[in-house]
């Protein structure tokens, strides 16, 4: 049968095998749920903001005529309904322009001529790829780097990832050394390297790219004379010092703007900002008038619905909004933020100093049994089975060091992420006193996790009953 399909079709470049997406399929075999199912897994491996979906649900109420297709009591539906070409409704062009705006402090403006709309940031960043590099040319990628990227990047384009080894020794900071051995070793591949591509603020490290790193990834595509992507899509999660600074605030001050003028693209998104990824907004920012020709008429195969940028373009023009959510939005970020932290802390776990993002980089290399990513997969498989959690292995994000995890803290309850820190306290405690036993009998004894942890959520259903009994009263 295969021989009937295309090569595309049966080739296993997907990405799909990688722990990052069997993590969630484990999870959807067995999601948790406080009451029917209190002993399931909780999602940790979802980057999704849900902490501010109150203010959104808020302003829908106060304006339903933004979601009933009328504008000044007059109905829009049958213009809306109507074929729209790939362009992009002009007035939700204008409104997400001034929002990237107002996300970076407006020390930057954007043309809205200068921005092409895709179907999510995925469609973004793989149509920047067919403008820039051909099959078997290759990107620069910093590690560690969001799993997706093999699949966004590589799978239909037919373009290689290249590594820059990053190390915790500097807390993951890009170097220039990175950067060069990196370009050798595509060029030993025979690869011609056609662009470096950061995700600023970072995932999976949660925190922002400095100044100086963007000064020398600058001079760097300057000096090769080739393209630089910054994938910009958590650009209004940056909670906490140092400032978010976009490559677009860079370039204003680089000495050669007008030579790379054209080699760089910014790729946003309002699925994480705004927290809305089922709508499927993304965008490719570009100063290259052949690239935002041609990524607009590949924009074709992934369009945003008309209906979604009416009534969007309605909630970001309305600026009283946005300023209240974007003020808000962090506010509520560093709170979780920090009680991942602390629940973190309880449990014996350090964590890489972060100030943006939905997720923590979080140090388990004290519990691997082995300094290997053979020990790091048996750990994520302890902690997907046994504790119940579904985190992201950093082998997952081609980090070269074993034993550092991805951590969601955004797309769940406050109760839910209590529970996950007391699932993970008891398991790093169990390996602690398992450890303490083998050394002083020479025997391995295996704690009854999974017993305690059943005592554990039973113990918080319970609890969540008491208190959901105690509001009604």
């Amino acid at each position: 049968m295969e021989k009937l399909l295309s090569t595309k079709a049966t080739c296993d470049s997907h990405g799909q095998d990688s722990s990052y997406f069997l993590g969630w399929q484990e999870y959807e075999k067995n999601p948790y749920d406080e009451i029917m199912n209190p002993r399931g897994i909780i999602q940790m491996g979802l980057a999704e903001n849900q902490l501010c979906f109150d203010l959104l649900e808020f302003w829908l109420s106060e304006h339903p005529d933004a979601a009933a297709f009328k504008q000044e009591n007059a109905s829009v539906f049958k213009e809306i309904a109507l074929f729209q070409d790939y362009y992009g409704l002009p007035a939700f062009k204008k409104a997400l322009a001034e929002f990237m705006s107002e996300i970076r402090g407006n020390r930057v403006r954007f043309d809205p001529n200068k921005l092409v709309l895709t179907a999510g940031a995925t469609s973004a960043n793989e149509t920047l790829v067919f403008c820039l590099a051909n099959p078997g040319e290759a990107l620069l990628l910093p590690t560690p780097y969001y799993p997706g990227f093999d699949r966004d990047l590589k799978w239909r384009t037919g373009v290689e990832i290249i590594p820059i080894h990053c190390s915790s020794s500097n807390g993951f900071q890009i170097t220039k050394t990175a950067l060069e051995q990196a370009h050798r070793r595509a060029r030993k591949r025979n690869l011609k390297v056609k662009g470096v591509l950061i995700t600023n603020p970072s995932n999976p490290l949660g925190k922002t790219v400095s100044r100086s790193e963007l000064d020398m990834l600058l001079r760097f595509i300057s000096a090769k004379g080739i393209h630089l992507i910054s994938d910009e899509i958590y650009a209004g999660t940056v909670f906490a010092p140092p400032a978010f600074v976009s490559i677009a605030e860079a370039l204003m001050e680089f000495d050669d703007r007008d030579k790379v003028l054209n080699q760089i693209h910014i790729v946003y998104s309002l699925s994480k900002d705004l927290g809305v990824p089922g709508f499927r907004v993304g965008a490719i920012y570009s100063n290259n008038d052949l690239v935002v020709s041609a990524a607009t008429k590949m924009s074709s195969f992934g369009l945003i619905s008309s209906q979604t940028q009416h009534l969007l373009s309605a909630m970001l023009s309305d600026k009283k909004f946005t300023r209240n959510y974007i003020e808000e939005n962090r506010k509520r970020l560093e709170e979780r933020h920090n009680k991942l932290v602390m629940g973190l802390e309880k449990a014996g776990i350090g964590a890489l100093e972060s100030n943006a993002g939905l997720f923590c980089w979080v140090d388990m290399r004290h519990l691997l049994a082995s300094n290997t990513f053979q020990g790091e997969i048996e750990l994520w498989k302890k902690i997907v089975y046994e504790v119940g959690l579904n985190i992201s292995p950093g082998s997952s994000c081609h980090c070269t060091e074993p034993g550092w995890f991805r951590i969601c803290f955004a797309n769940m309850s406050q109760e839910t992420l209590t529970l996950s820190m007391q699932r993970l306290k008891a398991f790093a405690e169990s390996i602690e006193r398992t450890r303490i036993c083998s050394k002083s009998t020479g025997k391995s004894k295996k704690m009854p996790l999974s017993k305690w942890l059943f005592r554990l959520s039973s113990c918080m259903h319970d609890l969540n009953v008491r208190v959901s009994c105690e509001h009604v009263e």
